[in-house]
């Protein structure tokens, strides 16, 4: 991590404890995190360690039982639902395992969507989402229906829609666990790249070559941090950003 660089993300002592029938379930046990602008981080942990709740934590899709948590300055529990929706789709973008694409609207369609929600104007959105495509290397894919679309092009539209508001942040949620190995490996170079262009990247995954692509692995055990560490030498993204079309 750089001093330098803004804290984007700053978790403190943050706790999440559901109540399941009689039982609590305590998913988050005081954590403590700062993720800064420019970032890639991968979040570890196996199934129960809590690291998918603290994705959707870091998301705006879910509130803290006890804690602060602060994105790019602002303390999140003091926003509206409403005020945190749009503080949601102006700052962060998702892609997610199932890649959550419309089945009867074109990729470029698709990508579409999150400009809606900001009130771009039709013509901006066009552009917008074809220059997003282009850069997933699918901008011959524009009219195409995901089930016209292979796996890995799926998940590059669904790569393409969280890149296209220019969002500070990319949360991507076990975003090759459906792939092949092979295009999982072209995928993670696709995050590699943006990152190399300046995006936060953060990754949950229970797969620790999928976490060798980032520059700091944080690892999850029973709702708190187990480690915090740099990774000195990332798979490198081998010049994929544009690339695998086929795929």
């Amino acid at each position: 991590m750089s001093e330098q660089r803004p804290a984007l993300i700053e978790m403190r002592q943050i706790v999440k404890t559901y109540q399941m029938g009689d039982q609590e379930v305590h998913a988050l046990r005081g954590v403590n995190l700062e993720i800064h602008a420019g970032e890639f981080v991968a979040i570890m942990g196996a199934s129960g360690s809590g690291k998918s709740t603290m994705m959707n934590i870091v998301g705006c899709l879910d509130r803290p039982t006890s804690g602060q948590y602060l994105l790019e300055g602002r303390d999140v529990a003091t926003l509206r639902d409403d005020e945190q929706a749009v503080m949601r789709n102006r700052t962060i973008g998702f892609v997610f395992q199932a890649f959550n694409l419309l089945r009867r609207t074109s990729a470029q369609k698709n990508v579409e969507l999150p400009l809606i929600y900001t009130g771009a104007a039709r013509s901006d959105r066009a552009a917008r989402s074809r220059a997003a495509l282009e850069m997933v290397g699918l901008g011959n894919r524009l009219d195409h229906h995901p089930s016209q679309l292979s796996g890995g092009q799926q998940q590059r539209v669904a790569v393409a829609r969280a890149l296209v508001t220019q969002p500070s942040l990319i949360l991507a949620d076990e975003p090759t666990g459906n792939l092949d190995s092979q295009v999982s490996a072209e995928i993670m170079a696709l995050f590699r790249g943006v990152n190399e262009q300046g995006m936060t990247v953060v990754l949950v995954t229970h797969e620790a070559d999928i976490a060798a692509y980032a520059r700091r692995v944080v690892r999850m055990r029973d709702g708190q941090v187990l480690s915090d560490t740099l990774n000195d030498a990332p798979v490198p993204a081998r010049g994929l950003v544009a690339a695998g079309a086929h795929t």
